[in-house]
């Protein structure tokens, strides 16, 4: 398999991508694409990224091509079984899928004035409204997840999962912005962001040459 994916430091989309294809467990050959840089427009109408239309990641399977990180989970958790992404328990598993759908579709706010950029910290500052409710609606699912299912591990629901890969941009915008979080929630972002996965993209990104200034801000305007 080969993964098609934007720049480490500030990629959420690609991150989620990649995760996925760390906890499927299978061999893949990863392809960065610097994003926005002089061969990106030429790069984005290649056979590279088709047809995802030029966004990233895309995950190449021989003659299969999946381009959406909620897909790809979907397409490694039917390659390597259900199980090693979603909880057994049905009631359980109908929440996780039910998160990640919501992350996958929602929360604009924090996405547009929070960027992803994993090699920054910034000094704390209060978040707009919108971003506070945002905020609010994630920490109500995290504490559903972890009070009704999350007692046997560190993560959402337990083991390290699917729900935790769509919801860790939102862990490493916590640690990059200083956003205010429930007392409780402290223990999971910790749990992420320590993940050998994690820590090994971010070692990653610090190593990339590549800078887009209108991520290097702390509040988007």
């Amino acid at each position: 398999m080969k993964l098609v994916i934007g720049n480490k430091a500030y990629s959420s989309w690609s991150l989620r991508g990649w995760l996925a294809c760390k906890q499927a467990g299978l061999p893949f050959e990863e392809v960065v694409v610097p994003l926005y840089d002089a061969d990106w427009d030429r790069r984005r109408a290649g056979d590279e990224f088709a047809p995802s239309g030029g966004k990233v990641p895309v995950l190449w399977d021989g003659e299969a091509v999946v381009w959406d990180s909620l897909a790809i989970v979907d397409y490694l958790a039917d390659k390597v079984g259900r199980e090693r992404f979603w909880p057994a328990d049905e009631p359980a598993r109908a929440m996780a899928r039910s998160m990640a759908a919501e992350m996958h579709s929602s929360f604009a706010a924090l996405r547009r004035k929070h960027s992803m950029n994993v090699r920054q910290v910034f000094a704390a500052r209060q978040p707009d409204e919108d971003v506070l409710a945002e905020l609010g609606r994630i920490m109500q699912l995290w504490a559903e997840a972890r009070a009704r299912w999350g007692g046997g591990g560190a993560f959402l629901f337990g083991d390290f999962g699917a729900a935790d890969i769509m919801f860790a941009p939102v862990v490493t915008r916590i640690f990059t912005y200083q956003l205010p979080i429930a007392r409780f929630a402290g223990a999971y972002c910790e749990a992420v962001i320590r993940h050998p996965w994690m820590q090994q993209w971010i070692a990653e990104a610090q190593e990339e040459e590549w800078v887009i200034q209108q991520y290097e801000q702390p509040v988007a305007p």
